[in-house]
């Protein structure tokens, strides 16, 4: 037996040194052709999108008057404003002469760049020219040039540069080198930044000689490894090479081996310890099996005694628990009756509330016009409140509906009259804040089939979260919408903090507002009155800030318009 584990392992041991070393290579090789590829998509992905750049701003007709007429002082701000939209490195425009007459960076302004291979490029061609210039401080420039024509004349040229060189900087960051080269093989990035302007072969013999100890080293690193393709920085390296679909461009990517040796050493030592272990535990498997095997027997026995007893607690659980659950159905049943008749006494207030808050503020009024002797005036608000009486009575009647649906009687209405009856009813609370209120209706009648009452107290509830909503914002604002197409659509944007939960906005008794303030039955009612309507009530938040709330109801056909 030991024998057999004996021979078992070095076989195992051998199969695996040839297998790993094999898989570890073509992991490292796979590896690097992936980030070859991700790399080619980014320097296309930039290179495409600042392309279409030069054509834009050479229709550009700012652009176009400025040159035409020379006047200058708006041109570097609209710039600057392209390239934060955009994110190009730098935008100039030159005049036909080629000074700059606006840039991004306006310490270019005023500068002369008529000698500069890509002005002279731009100014030549109709279309959009790509140049790559060297630096004068190291590294190479890469611009997108364009004319701009005015009556098929040339008045000036545009400059868009591309920023490649953050993907030199962010491929500096990863162990590998990456080179690209031009269609003429010269480097134009790199990761090191002495081969920028070499070729490939000039670049790859630019490295510090190794010394013997290192060679040394090297070579017996790298039996295991297949015959590494070049040496960068005396280290050898997979190369892989790649086509940039733009301008014969080639990336080529330089991989170090990660270790491969010091990996498949790790995962033979783990190996050896693991046959190692398994002998120890054949001699101990030996000795112990016949004590082992009566251990265990006695453990599984006091484990099913154990099991017995947990067995017989959890049917006495059992038993006791059925018990509860009867007496908790009957108080589930007693406290369902007494949450309908909470709920429907919080929305009687609820509902109430804004009428006799209004009716409030009328009655002051009559009371200073009667002082004042104007009874002409003061029986004008006499009368609003005998509306807004006649009103609460409609509202008592409604609020049925809340746990009865049906038997209501509809009628046409114009939803322009409707949103004009609700507005007046808020006039008193519009009146004690300085709101702005924003209204757009269309001229004509907007008729559905619905209830009066209850359409006017869904606006009513949506004014008055609207008015909750921008209760602490410094420019309050309450933005109203009618509109008419398939169904008509009313609706209430306010400039305030927005819904945090729109999925619990429509639940009874949910509210964000303080106590005192609310009790959260408003939405859920008007929600249910529009769905009673055959219509709906949404909710969402505004891309601006603030919330969006709309109703929408179908539009009344002509055959009823014909009847009514």
């Amino acid at each position: 037996m030991v024998a057999g584990i004996v021979a078992l392992a070095v076989t195992v041991i051998w199969i695996t040194n040839a297998w790993l070393t094999t898989r570890f290579s073509e992991t490292t090789r796979n590896r690097a052709e992936v980030r070859v590829a991700l790399y080619t998509g980014n320097i296309l992905s930039e290179l495409q999108r600042n392309s279409v750049v030069p054509l834009l701003l050479a229709r550009d007709p700012a652009l176009i008057t400025a040159l035409d007429i020379g006047n200058y002082a708006l041109t570097s701000a609209r710039l600057i404003s392209a390239q934060k939209e955009i994110g190009a490195a730098s935008i100039l425009l030159l005049d036909v002469h080629g000074r700059v007459v606006a840039a991004t960076d306006r310490n270019q302004l005023g500068s002369n760049l008529s000698q500069a291979p890509h002005f002279i490029a731009g100014l030549r061609s109709k279309d959009t020219v790509f140049t790559v210039t060297e630096r004068s401080s190291g590294g190479f420039e890469f611009t997108y040039s364009r004319s701009v024509l005015l009556e098929n004349q040339v008045v000036g040229v545009i400059l868009v540069g591309v920023d490649l060189s953050k993907f030199e900087r962010s491929w500096s960051v990863i162990a590998d080198a990456i080179a690209v080269t031009d269609s003429e093989g010269r480097i134009i990035l790199a990761t090191e930044p002495r081969w920028r302007g070499l070729t490939m072969a000039e670049a790859l013999t630019v490295r510090s000689a190794p010394s013997a100890i290192r060679r040394a080293l090297q070579a017996t690193a790298d039996w295991a490894n297949e015959p590494p393709d070049a040496y960068v920085q005396g280290e050898a390296v997979m190369r892989i090479d790649s086509r940039v679909p733009f301008r014969g461009w080639r990336i080529t990517s330089f991989s170090t081996y990660d270790s491969i040796r010091e990996r498949v050493n790790a995962v033979l030592a783990l190996e050896i310890m693991g046959f190692a272990i398994l002998m120890a535990l054949a001699f101990y498997q030996l000795s112990r099996r016949a004590r082992f095997q009566t251990r265990l027997f006695q453990r599984e026995s006091a484990e099913l005694r154990q099991l017995n007893a947990r067995l017989q607690r959890e049917i006495a659980e059992r038993e006791k628990a059925q018990k509860d659950l009867a007496v908790a159905e009957q108080t589930l049943a007693q406290s369902s009756k007494l949450a309908a008749l909470g709920e429907m006494s919080a929305a009687v207030s609820h509902e109430l509330n804004q009428p006799l808050a209004a009716m409030k503020t009328y009655l002051a009024g009559a009371r200073l016009l009667l002082q004042r002797d104007r009874p002409a005036e003061a029986m004008s608000s006499f009368q609003r409140i005998d509306d807004l009486i006649e009103r609460m009575g409609a509202i008592t009647r409604q609020l049925k509906s809340y746990a009865r649906k049906g038997g209501e009687a509809f009628e046409p209405v114009d939803l322009r009259l409707c949103l004009s009856s609700a507005l007046t009813m808020m006039e008193p609370q519009l009146r004690t804040r300085a709101v702005r209120i924003v209204r757009t209706v269309p001229r004509g009648a907007v008729m559905v089939m619905a209830d009066r009452i209850r359409l006017e107290q869904v606006i009513i509830n949506l004014l008055r979260n609207a008015l909750d909503a921008i209760r602490e914002t410094r420019d309050p604002q309450i933005e109203i919408l009618l509109a008419t197409g398939e169904t008509a659509r009313l609706s209430v944007r306010d400039n305030g903090h927005g819904i945090t939960e729109l999925d619990k906005l429509f639940e009874p008794f949910w509210t964000t507002k303080k106590p005192g303030d609310g009790v959260g039955l408003g939405l859920a009612i008007s929600s249910g009155i529009m769905k009673d309507l055959g219509g709906r009530l949404t909710a969402r938040n505004a891309p601006g800030g603030g919330a969006v709330f709309e109703m929408q109801l179908p539009i009344l056909g002509n055959e009823a318009r014909a009847a009514e």
